[in-house]
């Protein structure tokens, strides 16, 4: 019965070796192999998702405002769009 318990300990022991290691060479790879971005390029990089998120979303908007609309009555009270319930909060 010793036997099996030897081997079952040694056997944990190579696992939590194994994930020592691996987490230690994260961190070093983290720390000296990555190339992390400066400030400025983040800067530009965040403005760029910003804008083409709005255009994206305003584009959406558009497309389904017009398409989704009755063609008989555009302006008036019904609407069968996608976003129904989210024009209606807007523009009651």
């Amino acid at each position: 019965m010793s036997l099996i318990r030897e081997r079952q300990e040694k056997a944990s022991d190579r696992k939590m070796d194994r994930l020592t290691a691996y987490i230690q060479e994260s961190i070093q790879e983290l720390l000296y192999k990555v190339t992390w971005p400066t400030w400025d390029e983040l800067w530009n990089s965040t403005i760029l998702v910003l804008v083409s998120s709005i255009i994206l979303s305003l584009s959406i908007f558009a497309m389904d405002f017009f398409v989704g609309s009755d063609p008989r009555v555009i302006y008036g009270q019904e609407f069968g769009g996608v976003l129904y319930w989210v024009y209606n909060l807007i523009f009651s």
